[in-house]
């Protein structure tokens, strides 16, 4: 009779566990803005999908150290009409570097890598070249993992298919085909934090002068298989057995040319992996941090980690700590975090270019799950989403639309974020609609004339339209605003050069 009540009651149990789990899928799906108490409005996912013009959405909620569920929506492929599942594969951008910096810190561990000394003492095949901007002072691998090494290029773009891809050492040195600059110093190392992916590319050598090995083969037996993340890969180009489960990538709900990009900085942004596989390296990290697993490296070193910001920020919420990253390649947005203490957390992949639904998802899930201390607080309106559909008809009546809503729901539309107006210039600019775009950009420039930014993307359409006089005058009062914008000096003499050759 004991084993009978014992079965009832674990069955019981268990039902209303799933029962739990699926009344909140079904919030998240009915509600999704149903934390935010500013809204009038009940918004579905599939409705904010359409706002965002994001054609896919894959997620997986990690609750006392497990999965608690996982769900993909919406089209990995529109044209090939192939929907999300959740092994659909998403380029994990800069979220690369989580998981490089794993593969690095195994190889301190095992004393092959000293976090602390010049990273030209494992540079075989390429040594940096330190210049006067470094100040004698020698850049560590410490540095490359937590950003603090001065180092130039913030990102990478990623090539076309059927392009030449450019080898390391060429990418290093910004060589054709490289299509980003060269690596080097901006400022001295250990003097404050500067995002880098170039920094993280020197890593990627690092790991393959030290091991012998192709970077991608090291990281799937050393990182990837111990973590079970098997569906998960850094080839770049990805191997042809993937190619349907790939994402197609898209901007603004317009797909990528060729699908998506190529990205040979695979330590930076070459991952292609999804939810579930990157929830078994949250877990992995969140146990390890419990002394309850040593998979890939010792408790002592993930401490180390995390409060170091070694390939992770780390942020303090009333003393409660999180660990995260975000990722954004050519048509592919995504982020993850992980609570440091008590096992909760979120993956969020996409095949789009928009953050905002993004944090939409993180909210809600914070919400129905009561993560600790976690802010949740109300959201404006993307004032730029608002009004793009009025844009695109009629880029007039679109700005009108702006106006009005500014004069009458000031409240209810982040008008405060010259971005919003200058994301949607540029998506005119790079649709090659530049009267419009310059529309826009004046528009921002009328908002925020105080910030120099506004007047430099101005510049910029201005000379795509070949109006010289017109951008020299922008990128002059840019420079003025801000006379670090260096993308303005160069503009300037660009111009200045076109304009006496005319004479």
């Amino acid at each position: 009779m004991k084993n009978l009540q014992l079965f009832l009651l674990l069955s019981l149990s268990l039902n209303v566990f799933a029962q739990n789990v699926k009344d909140k899928i079904k919030i998240f799906e009915d509600d999704l803005l149903g934390w935010d108490t500013s809204k009038n409005k009940k918004w579905t996912l599939k409705e904010r999908m359409a706002f965002y013009s994001m054609n896919a959405i894959s997620i997986a909620v990690i609750k006392d150290y497990k999965v608690e569920w996982s769900k993909a929506y919406g089209y990995a492929d529109v044209a090939e009409n192939r929907p999300a599942t959740t092994q659909t594969l998403f380029q994990a951008a800069s979220i690369s570097k989580s998981i490089n910096s794993i593969g690095l810190l195994k190889l301190v561990e095992q004393g092959k890598l000293n976090l602390d000394d010049d990273i030209n003492n494992y540079l075989k095949t390429w040594k940096f070249p330190y210049d006067s901007l470094s100040k004698g002072k020698k850049i560590s691998i410490a540095n490359l993992l937590s950003h603090k090494a001065g180092l130039t290029v913030h990102g990478f773009g990623g090539y076309e298919k059927g392009k030449d891809l450019p080898a390391l050492i060429q990418i290093l040195n910004g060589q054709e085909p490289a299509n980003s600059p060269a690596v080097r110093s901006a400022f001295e190392p250990d003097l404050t934090f500067q995002y880098s992916g170039g920094g993280t590319t020197i890593t990627q050598l690092i790991l393959e002068n030290t091991t012998g090995e192709k970077y991608e083969d090291y990281m799937w037996k050393n990182v990837l298989t111990p973590l079970a993340m098997n569906e998960s890969s850094y080839n770049q180009p990805p191997s042809q057995d993937k190619e349907k489960l790939l994402a197609t990538a898209y901007n603004n709900g317009k797909e990528v040319k060729g699908k998506y990009h190529i990205y040979p900085e695979k330590a930076a942004a070459g991952l292609w992996t999804n939810p579930n596989d990157l929830a078994k390296y949250i877990i992995e990290t969140q146990l390890s941090l419990i002394g309850k697993s040593n998979k890939i490296l010792s408790r002592e070193m993930y401490v180390k980690r995390i409060e170091n910001n070694y390939g992770v920020f780390l942020n303090y919420f009333k003393g409660t700590k999180y660990f995260s990253h975000s990722g954004g390649n050519e048509g592919f947005v995504c982020y993850y975090i992980g609570s440091v203490e008590d096992g909760n957390g979120l993956v969020v992949m996409t095949n789009g270019n928009n953050f905002k639904l993004i944090d939409e998802i993180l909210l809600r899930i914070a919400s129905l799950n009561h993560w600790k201390n976690y802010p949740i607080e109300p959201q404006k309106e993307s004032i730029r989403l608002t009004i793009r559909q009025e844009c695109l008809k009629n880029i007039d009546k679109g700005i009108a639309l702006y106006k009005d809503l500014k004069k009458k729901k000031l409240n209810d539309y982040n008008f405060s974020n010259e971005n919003e107006l200058n994301d949607l210039g540029y998506e005119f600019l790079k649709d090659q609609k530049t009267d419009s775009a310059i529309k826009i950009f004046s528009l921002n420039v009328n908002e925020f004339p105080n910030s120099g930014n506004v007047y430099d993307s101005r510049g910029e359409a201005y000379f795509n339209k070949k109006e010289y006089v017109l951008s020299k005058s922008d990128y002059e009062k840019s420079l003025k605003l801000d006379p670090n914008n260096n993308n303005a000096k160069e503009m300037l003499l660009k111009i200045n050069q076109i304009l006496s050759a005319k004479k």
